[in-house]
């Protein structure tokens, strides 16, 4: 039995790597491949893997796994900095997901029960696509991604009590006290979970890391996550949910930048394995002689779930944009839908027929979402941007541009109040320079509107609210948000604008430059490449390499536009060895170019000691080594100075010696 199990799992990975590798080449998501390895290699598609217990253990397998890595990734302080979103947008979209599609359900059939049981069904979406999508693009800490996880993790908070209330639409009835003991029990777990947080498990995990013994500290992370889902489980609640609370246990400890380090490697293969699982699911015969069926209930999902998404972000007071954005992104069935499918045709209340269009909808709605969040951007900006809504999104933007500042002239706009935005603020402000920030997070501008910065709530893709920053008048515009499709927005309305306005956007990743650049932006900082300057130059001064020359390779990658980064050819000897035994003393090199002022000079010529204070302890040329030069040594170009002094005086060698 272990050799088939093995061979199982040799079979899905080796088909999903397979798959995986050709849709990358074609830019479709890998979540695609995975499905389609899971319908392939399922009993109802070849048939290759047969035994459906043994899918379903995959299958939960990969949540538990899954649901822990999520888990590690939150915190209690950043679920209670989105306890707006969290309760108010995802209280209201459950309610009116359950609410609206028992309506329509009760229209086409006429019974209670079942319509409620329906809505249930439809309000949950899928947390390990939107989340390992947003991840990838980059867009977690977006307006719309900070929305579709506020819902998310409501959603997952609500599975509990919904799958405690099903059997009372059953038709048999439910004791308040079955009710109650579980909701009980389970906030009993969380308030264990959050003391174990503070108190227990640094310490445990503090005695495990004094042993210095790495294997010890992860069979200690599965043990706590395999220990806490089995806990949960046998209190009547799910492996899922004790997974994700294992993992939040580890997020709130000092450690847990280390157990993320050590779990995250086998993120991907958890993931996979259950999207894998899922497709085995989807019955292929079945589809084709109900495709009709299937294809309108698919229809209804998206248009219900999408719609409801919308309105669930306007009334916290998210622009329509961003709205649609994230009813879009929110508006495939989620993974625990299953679990109250089951539990649904166990007690009676769905047919055999309605669960099987319901999963083959389900697996659909879920294969399409890479692929509708890859439109999302342009849907939402063609229909904010259509006739019938002009109006309506005008009158939304002038509303929260209320109190934005009329007349700037020669200010500075700064577009997200992220990190990048809140240190470019501090050195403004230090440099007594006028700016205005605009922020999408009305919490931070209410925040921040506390401490006097002049800081506005508003969309930047919005022509009349960048207007109202009066963006005629601006000098300089700085975007620094985590949402590509809106950058480049506001880059191209901010050019039309004003075509003598100096842009600098941030950006996620090299990619995106070209494209920021063609549509008007001066200079894009790409973080992936800044890192890589950043590695690179200070890899180099740990070997000593004079400073201009790690100037001149940053600034040759830079003028080639981030293209000459492998082709910078580094002098793999180290040219001085570091001296380690005079802590508050600085060594450093420069290397003469052509043409420079200090070439044919002699050292008491140029007065370098009394113009900057350092003193030059050698001299190189070629393979010769010159110490201790006399002050009537001459320099050359090519030389390569080795001074030390002072940290304070260092800089002042290197403009001089620059001829600054």
């Amino acid at each position: 039995m272990e050799f088939e199990i093995l061979q199982d799992l040799v079979l899905i990975f080796g088909v999903s790597a397979v798959l995986v590798f050709a849709l990358e080449r074609l830019n479709i998501p890998s979540i695609v491949g995975f499905l389609i390895a899971g319908v392939i290699l399922g009993p109802h598609g070849f048939g290759i893997i047969k035994d459906m217990h043994e899918i379903e253990i995959f299958a939960e397998i990969g949540v538990i796994l899954l649901l822990f890595t999520i888990g590690i990734e939150f915190s209690m302080h950043r679920l209670l900095r989105m306890k707006k979103i969290v309760l108010a947008g995802g209280g209201s979209y459950i309610l009116f997901a359950i609410g609206v599609t028992a309506a329509v359900f009760y229209l086409m059939i006429e019974q209670l029960n079942e319509s409620i049981f329906f809505g249930f069904l439809i309000a949950l979406s899928s947390t390990a696509i939107v989340m390992k999508m947003l991840a990838e693009k980059g867009e977690s800490d977006s307006p719309h991604g900070r929305v579709m996880i506020g819902v998310l993790i409501f959603q997952d908070l609500c599975v509990v009590p919904l799958m405690l209330l099903t059997p009372a639409l059953s038709g048999e009835g439910i004791n308040v006290i079955d009710v109650i003991l579980p909701i009980t029990k389970a906030g009993v777990i969380v308030a264990a979970v959050l003391l174990s947080a503070r108190w227990i498990v640094p310490g445990l995990l503090h005695q495990v890391v004094h042993t210095k013994s790495r294997e010890l500290f992860v069979i200690a992370i599965i043990l706590l996550c395999i220990g806490t889902a089995l806990l949960t489980s046998k209190m009547g609640l799910s492996l899922a949910l004790g997974a994700f609370i294992a993992g939040l246990i580890i997020s709130e400890s000092e450690y847990a930048h280390q157990a993320t380090s050590d779990i995250l490697p086998f993120k991907d293969s958890f993931i996979g394995l259950f999207f894998v699982s899922v497709g085995m699911l989807m019955n292929i015969g079945y589809m084709s002689d109900h495709c009709l069926k299937i294809g309108i209930a698919v229809s209804l999902i998206f248009i219900l779930k999408a719609v409801i998404g919308v309105v669930s972000s306007l009334l916290i007071k998210t622009p329509l944009r961003t709205s649609i954005h994230a009813g879009i992104g929110l508006a495939q069935v989620g993974e625990f839908s299953f679990v109250l499918a089951v539990a649904g045709r166990s007690a009676g209340i769905i047919t055999e027929e309605f669960y099987q269009i319901f999963l083959s909808s389900s697996v659909v709605t879920m294969m399409m979402t890479p692929f509708m969040m890859m439109i999302a951007p342009v849907v939402s900006r063609s229909v904010t941007s259509s006739r019938v809504l002009k109006r309506l999104v005008k009158i939304q933007r002038v509303s929260e541009g209320e109190g934005l500042p009329r007349k700037r002239e020669g200010h500075v706009i700064i577009i997200g109040f992220g990190l990048n935005g809140r240190h470019l603020a501090r050195v403004l402000k230090e440099a007594d320079i006028p700016y205005v920030v605009l922020e999408m997070n009305i919490d931070t501008v209410i925040d921040m509107k506390k401490k006097r910065e002049p800081i506005y709530y508003g969309d930047g893709t919005s022509k009349e609210i960048l207007n109202k920053l009066s963006i005629q008048n601006a000098r300089l515009l700085v975007v620094a948000i985590s949402d590509p499709a809106s950058t480049r927005r506001i880059v191209s309305i901010a050019r039309r604008e004003n075509p003598d306005l100096y842009i600098i956007v941030r950006t996620r990743y090299l990619a995106e430059v070209d494209d920021l650049r063609a549509l008007g932006a001066d200079e894009v900082i790409p973080e992936e490449f800044e890192t890589a300057v950043e590695i690179f130059s200070r890899a180099l001064n740990k070997y000593n390499f004079p400073s201009n020359v790690i100037l001149d390779m940053v600034d040759k990658v830079r003028e080639d536009s981030y293209t000459a980064l492998r082709s910078v050819e580094l002098q793999k000897k180290h040219l001085f060895e570091k001296c380690e035994w005079l802590p508050n003393i600085e060594i450093d090199g420069y290397r003469i170019p052509d043409g420079s002022h200090l070439g044919d000079k002699g050292i008491a010529e140029l007065r370098v000691r009394e113009k900057t204070g350092i003193t030059i302890i050698a001299v190189r040329r070629g393979a010769e080594v010159f110490t201790n030069p006399s002050p009537e040594f001459h320099f050359r170009y090519g030389d390569i100075i080795l001074f030390t002094g002072e940290r304070k005086k260092m800089m002042q060698a290197l403009e001089f010696f620059r001829g600054n």
